[in-house]
């Protein structure tokens, strides 16, 4: 009898013309060759690879990071650094035919990007990437310099939340301990490049579960790595506590179905060419024992970060919603775990959060907003805010067109599309210091990345009706890589335009550290705002105020007299110390905490008052002593 030849499976993102396999082979993967022979669509996909790989690298001794004006970094990386991402991104739809059969292309060419994008200041800086993360340092040195955090003691400059939610601290002290560093800051700048490697997997898993089309999974792992631009991915709490919070989600989706609750999304005929079948279903006792699994997952994100329990929780609700995840049981577990957590560990900060509840419930301009003062003000920061928003808009654009043209895709997937619109609804609760838009948007990405790629990757195999016309192809074949090229160009301004303020030179450092050091125990320290080096070193011995932390009016009336405004508001026989820094100029004047000229002006009138004597002054700063009158 004749053999029956099998019809094309996966498409071609690269042309519209489909070759019939030859009997036996996987279709649309090209046949494979002898052991240690390379093809010629091999040599595509690791020629692109190694011509960036060498291009990046020696782009590094170019880069003039030291040397950042009003753009931050995107006009002090050279054209091999922007040539290395564009030869990388030009290979991945080769690497993405190979997906199906040899999945380590893709995988290698997104963990290239990852380094690619976010390795620069890992390799070249010679001090922590962003200024706030030392604060991060000092509670890891302070936990493993006293074997203790005090929960129940209030600390200035917002430190009481970290020792009330410390396993982030915890398990890096052990780190610091078991690699013999220093201290964190060694490998702070690595955080980005670790959690990134380590979120691929799991992003991996959640896709699979809902898409058998392994180059619609990586193209969502890809622009997931490019829409991720919100900076929450350094050596912070969040950052694990989202590794952890997916990591939730994963098994859930995988190992939570309900018996007899998929109906026609089991049946091929009806799915999406590219959808997954709903996992096997469930038992109760085999759901039982999976949530006794989560526990100590949920258990690690409560101890970790206080904002991400409640994302776990409203994202188990949304999921909750559909007859395939109604699992109250879990749901129960993971609220329990939080209120548990709230109201021993950290009920300081949480009875002071719904004292301001009030104030802040269904404020959903103020909860929306970006920063404290939500106007940024210079070349490079407004560029950055745009480029934020085009990104934003351009991610939900091409979800929105998947949601539109690919219904069965996007009902197979209802779940994920749940869990993205789920922490939404949060905009009306608080504005978590000017950060609940990045966060909102944060755990929305996932999914929206996920069907973006659906926009850009179209279905392969189908019959019939499921077929899809050569038209279609010929589209995506282009649109695929200039989305990619134009979510490329977005990454780096959102990520870089804003850099000035994120790297400090180590003399400005120095300087704050001698500082600190030298100041008596109970000491108050004053400055414009908490972003700069070492700002919160020997937190536990000083008391903090950030005075210009607050309404751009409000600091405006400050610079009238801000010698009047500071020397009334300090109390008696206090001994304080102003430090006012570079770091700290470039911060308030790209937020818009201060009006163009104002820290220069706040610095001259200090300087120049009777109250106020220099203790010590550099080309990075100054540093005064308050003398009470």
């Amino acid at each position: 009898m004749p053999q029956h030849v099998p019809a094309p499976v996966e498409g071609d993102t690269a042309g519209c013309v489909e070759p019939v396999p030859p009997p036996g082979a996987v279709p649309g993967e090209s046949p494979r060759r002898a052991p240690g022979a390379m093809g010629p669509q091999t040599l595509l996909i690791w020629l692109p690879l190694l011509l960036a790989a060498a291009l990046w690298v020696s782009s590094l001794p170019h880069i003039g990071f030291r040397s950042m004006g009003e753009y931050g970094l995107l006009d002090r990386l050279p054209v091999t650094y922007y040539l290395s991402l564009l030869v990388l991104t030009a290979g991945f739809p080769a690497a993405l035919r190979r997906a199906g059969t040899a999945p380590w292309w893709p995988a290698l060419y997104c963990a290239g990007l990852l380094m690619a994008l976010k390795g620069v200041p890992a390799v070249l800086y010679d001090s922590e990437r962003y200024p706030w993360a030392s604060k991060h340092d000092a509670v890891i040195n302070h936990l493993l310099a006293n074997g203790e955090l005090r929960p129940g003691e209030g600390l200035s400059g917002n430190m009481s939340a970290y020792d009330q939610w410390p396993g982030f601290f915890t398990l890096n002290g052990g780190l610091v301990r078991a690699l013999g560093a220093e201290s964190a800051a060694t490998y702070l700048n690595w955080a980005p490049i670790v959690l990134g490697l380590l979120m691929m997997p799991v992003l991996v898993l959640i896709y699979r579960t809902f898409s058998e089309d392994r180059r619609l999974v990586w193209t969502a792992v890809w622009i997931f790595q490019l829409a991720n631009w919100v900076g929450q991915d350094y050596l912070a709490p969040q950052g694990l506590a989202y590794l952890l919070h997916l990591a939730v989600l994963a098994v859930v989706v995988r190992h939570f179905v309900r018996p007899g609750a998929a109906g026609r999304l089991r049946s091929r005929s009806w799915l999406d060419p590219a959808a997954a079948a709903v996992p096997p279903p469930t038992g109760t006792r085999q759901r039982a024992v999976c949530v006794v699994v989560l526990v100590p997952l949920i258990a690690a994100v409560n101890a970790v970060h206080q904002l991400t329990p409640v994302m776990l929780c409203v994202t188990l609700l949304a999921i909750s919603l559909t007859r395939r995840y109604r699992n109250l049981g879990l749901l129960a577990v993971a609220g329990a775990l939080m209120l548990a957590w709230d109201l021993t560990m950290g009920r300081p900060l949480f009875t002071e959060t719904l004292g301001t509840l009030r104030d802040s419930l269904g404020q959903l301009t103020q909860n929306s907003r970006a920063g404290y003062a939500g106007q940024l003000t210079g070349a490079g920061p407004e560029l950055a805010g745009r480029a934020n928003v085009l990104m934003v808009l351009a991610v939900a654009a091409l979800a929105g067109t998947a949601l539109l043209l690919r219904r069965r895709l996007a009902h197979s997937a209802l779940p994920l599309l749940l869990a993205s619109v789920a922490p939404v609804p949060l905009f009306v609760v608080n504005d978590y210091g000017g950060e609940m838009l990045f966060r909102v948007y944060l755990f929305a990405l996932p999914g929206a990345a996920f069907f973006a790629a659906a926009a850009l990757v179209p279905a392969a195999g189908g019959t019939g009706a499921h077929r899809v016309r050569p038209a279609v192809r010929k589209v995506c074949a282009v649109a695929l890589p200039v989305a990619l090229v134009a979510l490329l160009a977005g990454f780096m301004p959102s990520y870089y335009g804003k850099e000035r303020m994120n790297y400090t030179p180590p003399a400005e450092t120095a300087l704050v550290t001698r500082t600190l050091d030298r100041a008596p125990e109970g000491s108050l320290i004053l400055a414009t705002t908490g972003s700069f080096p070492q700002a919160l070193h020997r937190y536990d011995r000083l008391e903090h105020w950030f005075f210009a932390e607050q309404e751009l009016p409000e600091n405006v009336e400050m610079l009238k007299d801000p010698v009047g405004y500071l020397s009334t508001r300090l109390p008696p026989a206090t001994t304080a110390y102003v430090i006012l820094t570079r770091t700290q100029d470039v911060y308030t004047a790209g937020e818009g905490l201060l009006p163009p000229g104002g820290f220069a002006a706040l610095t001259r009138d200090l300087t120049a008052s009777p109250l106020f004597h220099v203790v010590e002054r550099t080309g990075y700063g100054v540093v005064l002593r308050y003398d009470s009158p």
